[in-house]
């Protein structure tokens, strides 16, 4: 069982840091090591972003301060010992500084994702939220964004009237992409509402516990 927070003893290293492992909450792959102080550690959790104690630079370091490439917190753990932190989150683009999605020189692509739902927040927390952190003139995801909530709404009201059209046919096929469609339009609205698709996925677990 993880300890809390307040177990965590930073007096272990005369640096007053701990070690900390960063997870990819949906592919589970190890993202990165770094290392926090008790000031990086309460920043990390009160801004829901992962802040590092750079060694090197003697500071308080956000990932993707420069970069966008944050990291959102999902969940902190701590080990067995009080002195080791790991922290599951979801990283918005490459986490390492070479362009690798890990700092370990794997890539994490839909073969990692747990099941096929699993695709829905991998195209939320990875595509659609690097879109809207790092915007594209050639990108039909951040005109969607750059248009705003209005728009965005009016887009799912357009796919769903398609759904239904499309519900009425026998093609198979032409229903499936409009379905498709919807479910995309709807992962952009969420992402600009700021609310994740598994806080939806709770509500629905809660109704039927």
């Amino acid at each position: 069982m993880s300890k809390t927070l307040s177990t965590i003893d930073f007096s272990k290293s005369a640096d007053g840091l701990v070690p900390v492992v960063i997870q990819d909450s949906v592919s589970e792959k190890v993202l990165m090591l770094g290392y926090m102080n008790q000031e990086a550690l309460e920043k990390t959790e009160k801004e829901g972003t992962v802040t590092f104690f750079s060694r090197s630079k003697q500071r308080l370091w956000t990932k993707g301060e420069t970069s966008g490439n944050f990291l959102f917190v999902k969940e902190i753990l701590v080990d067995c010992d009080g002195d080791t932190v790991l922290i599951k989150a979801v990283p918005a683009g490459p986490t390492c500084h070479t362009g690798d999605d890990t700092c370990f020189g794997e890539k994490i692509g839909q073969d990692d994702l747990r099941g096929q739902a699993a695709f829905l927040n991998y195209l939320q927390k990875d595509v659609i939220r690097n879109r809207k952190l790092n915007p594209s003139s050639e990108s039909y995801t951040s005109s969607l964004f750059n248009k705003g909530i209005n728009k965005i709404a009016q887009k799912v009201g357009e796919e769903a009237v398609e759904v239904v059209i499309e519900a009425k046919d026998d093609n198979d096929d032409l229903f499936k992409n409009e379905v498709s469609d919807l479910l995309f339009h709807l992962l952009v609205l969420l992402e600009q509402k700021n609310i994740d698709l598994d806080d939806v996925i709770s509500v629905l677990r809660s109704r039927h516990s």
